[in-house]
C-alpha cells in the first residue's frame, strides 16, 4: 500500500491497526493501549462511510469523533490515509527508516532519499524541511532548482498540515526529566534482559533479533523506546547509546533522541540533543550546586 498507487480503505486501515495492536501485545505494552488500537480497529470495520471521506470532509476532528477514536488515534489513521504507511507499526517491525519516510515526498526516490539520510544525517520531515531552507539540500547532487521547490512546497504543505492539527493544543515539549527517566528504564531493562528484542531489517543480514524495545508509561503518556538504528549510528558505533524515545501525548507524536554527551561539562551525561541547556539545569539541581558534578551519570 503506498500513497500513490492505492487509496486505503477502511478495511486496509484496520488491517493496520490490527497489526500494531497484536505487535503491541507481543511487546508488553500497556493492556489498554493495545485495546484501543482493537476497538479503533472493529470501529473503522463498521462504518457506513469512508474513513478517508470523513477526513477530507472534516479533518482530524471529524476522525476523533468516531466511537472509541480520540485525538491519538485519529491522527494514526490519517497518517496511514495520506501516506499508506504508518511509521509506528514500521518501528515495532524493526523496518523503520528515515529513507522510506523521505521517498513518501514527491520529488524524492529511494536512491536520493537515501543519499539525503546518509550525507546529511537527518532522520525527520521536519530537519528535512530545515535543510531545504538552509541550503544543505540544494549543495546536494540531484537538487536542481526545479526539484529543491517542488520538495519545499510538498513539505510545507504535508507539514503545514501536521501543524493545523494541533492548532490550540498544548505547544510544551516533554520535560526532560521526563525523558531521561524513560531512557534510563530502557537502558537498565535493555542491559537486564528484560524486554522484548526484534529483528531490524537495516543493517541486520542475519535477521537477528537484537534490538530492545520499551513500551512505557508516563501519566497519560506513552513512550516507545528503541536504540538507535540509523547508518550513522552504525557508522559511529552507537547503537548502544543513542536512544530514540517517540511519546504520543495525544496531540501528535513527538520524537527525542538521548545520547551519552562527549564533551564540555555534559561529558559522561546522558543528554536529549538539541536540548542540552535544559540538560545542564536538571543535572544542576539534582546535585543541588551550581555547574554540573564531574561524576557520570551512566
Amino acid at each position: 500500500m503506498t500513497p500513490e498507487s492505492v487509496t486505503p480503505t477502511n478495511e486496509d486501515v484496520a488491517e493496520v491497526l490490527d497489526r500494531v495492536a497484536e505487535l503491541l501485545e507481543a511487546q508488553r505494552a500497556n493492556r489498554f493501549r493495545v485495546g484501543a488500537y482493537k476497538k479503533a480497529s472493529d470501529t473503522l470495520r463498521g462504518l457506513n462511510a469512508r474513513a478517508l471521506d470523513i477526513l477530507q470532509t472534516a479533518g482530524v476532528a471529524g476522525l476523533a469523533t468516531l466511537p472509541g477514536i480520540g485525538e491519538s488515534l485519529a491522527r494514526v489513521i490519517a497518517e496511514i490515509l495520506e501516506t499508506g504507511r504508518l511509521g509506528l507499526l514500521e518501528r515495532l517491525r524493526g523496518q523503520a527508516a528515515p529513507e522510506a519516510l523521505f521517498a513518501t515526498v514527491p520529488g524524492i526516490g529511494p536512491r536520493l532519499a537515501a543519499q539525503i539520510h546518509e550525507e546529511l544525517g537527518i532522520e525527520t520531515l521536519e530537519e528535512l524541511e530545515a535543510a531545504a531552507h538552509d541550503g544543505r539540500l540544494a549543495g546536494m547532487r540531484g537538487f536542481g532548482p526545479r526539484r529543491l521547490l517542488a520538495v519545499s512546497e510538498s513539505l510545507a504543505g504535508r507539514l503545514g498540515r501536521r501543524a493545523r492539527r494541533v492548532a490550540g493544543a498544548r505547544n510544551d515539549s516533554p520535560p526532560v526529566a521526563e525523558l531521561l527517566d524513560v531512557d534510563r528504564e530502557y537502558r537498565a531493562d535493555a542491559a537486564s534482559g528484560k524486554l522484548r528484542r526484534i529483528a531490524p531489517r537495516r543493517f541486520n543480514p542475519e535477521g537477528k533479533a537484537w534490538l530492545p524495545i520499551l513500551h512505557a508509561s508516563r501519566g497519560d503518556h506513552s513512550y516507545t523506546a528503541l536504540y538507535s538504528n540509523t547508518a550513522l549510528a552504525h557508522e559511529l558505533g552507537k547503537t548502544h547509546d543513542w536512544v530514540v524515545l517517540y511519546r504520543d501525548d495525544g496531540n501528535g507524536e513527538r520524537q527525542a533522541t538521548v545520547v551519552t554527551e562527549t564533551h564540555g561539562p555534559l561529558a559522561g551525561r546522558r543528554v536529549v540533543r538539541s536540548r542540552e541547556s535544559e540538560c545542564r539545569r536538571y543535572y544542576e539541581a539534582e546535585s543541588g550546586e551550581a555547574g554540573v558534578s564531574s561524576v557520570p551519570e551512566q
